[in-house]
């Protein structure tokens, strides 16, 4: 594996966060649910992370805010214009993972 100074590591590890932040709002078609069930994360864990690491750092910042990093608008404004509600399917299959996740957890 290569080595980077941890500047560039960090560096690059921004670049790559940056840039998944953008594919994700690129792709409001790709739902929280689908991501949850696929991925075990979306949108609102990114922000839950980001809120996390600000705090880290000794830093004050909202959930809200943090969102608004993430999706690149107010929640409620990209949750008006992208979130379409659950299809029985969209909710089996997350609750079917959610057991797993908690079944692989208890093992």
């Amino acid at each position: 594996m290569t080595e980077f100074d941890e500047r560039t590591r960090t560096e690059l590890e921004a670049a790559a966060f940056r840039r998944l932040v953008q594919h994700l709002r690129d792709h409001p078609e790709v739902q929280n649910i689908d991501l949850m069930k696929t991925a075990d994360f979306c949108r609102n864990c990114l922000s839950k992370w980001y809120r996390a690491a600000a705090e880290g750092k000794g830093l004050t910042l909202s959930y809200d805010d943090a969102r608004e990093i993430v999706y690149g608008m107010p929640y409620e404004t990209w949750k008006a214009q992208h979130q379409k509600e659950a299809t029985p399917e969209q909710v089996a299959a997350f609750e079917k993972h959610q057991a797993a996740e908690k079944a692989k957890g208890a093992s």
